[in-house]
């Protein structure tokens, strides 16, 4: 078992043959007690793959991921029944953590060029207002959540992107391209919940919500750091 967690194509086909059983027990079988069973090895497998794999020497990073993916299963658990308001909204508590803890894994000390951000940082900006002003009326007392839930997403969306310089570019590319999804998958189950039904809702959220996790964790995995030359003058 060790060497399939250890083995990238091997896990992949696991993961995403996990991945598919959930989406079906979504969509045809009742939630209790299928969805219990099918939907925590989503992001268990993460979890051992990235403590099987992971060369991570700095143990402060190391504790994020470990404290995002925790927070990103206990949320999974709590949003099966997102129809009892209690569980959806700890859900969304666990669910931000987890993407603050990702923002802080992401972080670093390498030297960035401000100009590039801003362009990013408007369009999520507009992005995220978009969002809250469509779903202002529905919110009620999820307002609040809701409007820090999507500026944590937007925390994390610049955080990723300031990843660029600092490691190498496949690990960049996955994280990036993994946090565009999952901030898809987040606005579509916003609007489910709070708003209207959206085409192939179920179908869409979930297998979005699984891709971005793998490519964030893969991306996390393949992290090698670049070397920081400093200017003698």
């Amino acid at each position: 078992m060790i060497d399939l967690l250890k083995n990238e194509k091997e896990f992949t086909v696991l993961f995403f043959g996990m991945l598919t059983i959930d989406i079906l027990v979504k969509l045809y079988c009742p939630a209790y007690p299928y969805r219990y069973l099918t939907k925590p090895p989503i992001v268990l497998m993460l979890f051992f793959y990235y403590h099987f794999n992971n060369k991570e020497k700095n143990k402060k990073k190391h504790l994020w991921i470990n404290l995002a993916l925790l927070m990103f299963f206990i949320g999974d658990i709590l949003i099966i029944n997102h129809t009892n308001v209690v569980l959806l909204g700890a859900s969304l508590l666990f669910f931000a953590l987890g993407k603050l803890f990702l923002s802080f894994r992401f972080s670093h000390k390498f030297d960035f060029n401000i100009s590039r951000l801003i362009p990013f940082s408007i369009i999520m900006f507009v992005y995220t207002v978009f969002i809250v002003s469509y779903l202002f009326n529905s919110l009620k007392n999820f307002f609040v959540p809701a409007l820090i839930s999507f500026f944590i997403s937007l925390l994390l969306f610049q955080f990723a992107f300031l990843r660029k310089d600092a490691v190498n570019k496949i690990s960049y590319m996955y994280v990036f391209f993994g946090v565009i999804l999952y901030i898809i998958c987040e606005s579509m189950m916003a609007i489910k919940t709070f708003k209207t039904d959206l085409p192939l809702q179920d179908l869409l959220i979930m297998l979005l919500y699984g891709v971005s996790l793998y490519f964030i964790t893969m991306g996390i995995v393949k992290e090698r750091r670049r070397k920081i030359v400093l200017n003698p003058f």
